[in-house]
């Protein structure tokens, strides 16, 4: 699905549009918290199978994903995972085993079942952090409720556990946006997006032994040069039947 009416151009944010920075809390006492979250929903009931799915944000580096991102979660009251904590979580193997301890039994086992058919279907030479990653995504993916952004999100999550979005805007558009957040010249901007994209690019690649930018991967693309935040934070919640929270 791809969105395409005129709106209004991004609002400006002083954060890093490539990046969702984590503001006054660490990113391990962020990541402390939701562990805790899930171990209180767990002892109070089973985890509901039918939850809704994981919506994964892919963005193009200036686009306004992490924007978008940011507003899903506050208006259908999900857990926002940014590139920062999933990479966090999946690099520490203290923390990777802590996410996994959210899980019962048969849980667990789904899991392990998934990576290996994924493995083999991707052909996949999974490295311990990749081995992390997928556990790390799963595991949110089980518990649902959640926007995950980056990481490849997308290409670990069950098809009936996740919505995927890609983020777009034109190249002009996307070197205005962060040559204006950041005050740089175009030419700095321009150069910190390509090498951003650059990074993510080589990433899914070398992980997922796929494209970022082909549009099969995902089950809406939107360009924000085009859409207000505010429409696709709507068309999304649509299309994936989410409900305000």
């Amino acid at each position: 699905m791809l969105l395409s009416t005129y709106a209004n151009r991004l609002p400006r944010r002083k954060e890093d549009p490539m990046k969702m920075p984590t503001k006054a809390r660490s990113i391990e006492k962020i990541v402390e918290e939701q562990i805790q979250k899930w171990n209180v929903t767990r002892r109070k009931k089973e985890i509901d199978e039918s939850v809704y799915p994981v919506v994964t944000i892919s963005r193009e580096p200036g686009s306004g994903g992490r924007i978008i991102a940011e507003s899903l979660a506050e208006k259908f009251n999900l857990d926002l995972f940014n590139q920062g904590m999933i990479h966090r979580m999946a690099e520490s193997t203290k923390v990777s085993k802590q996410v996994l301890e959210t899980l019962d039994e048969k849980g667990l086992n789904v899991l392990d079942n998934w990576i290996a058919s994924l493995v083999d279907s991707k052909h996949l030479w999974p490295d311990q952090y990749l081995k992390h990653l997928m556990k790390v995504v799963l595991t949110i993916g089980k518990h649902g409720r959640a926007v995950i952004v980056g990481r490849g999100a997308n290409f670990i999550l069950t098809p009936e556990s996740r919505f995927r979005v890609r983020v777009i805007a034109p190249i002009e558009t996307r070197i205005g946006n962060i040559s204006r957040d950041y005050d740089v010249s175009a030419q700095k901007a321009k150069r910190r997006m390509i090498k951003t994209e650059s990074d993510r690019r080589a990433f899914i690649r070398k992980y997922f032994n796929s494209d970022i930018s082909e549009s099969v991967n995902y089950d809406l693309v939107t360009n924000t040069d085009t859409v207000s935040v505010e429409n696709a934070v709507e068309a999304i919640g649509s299309a994936a039947g989410l409900e305000p929270g």
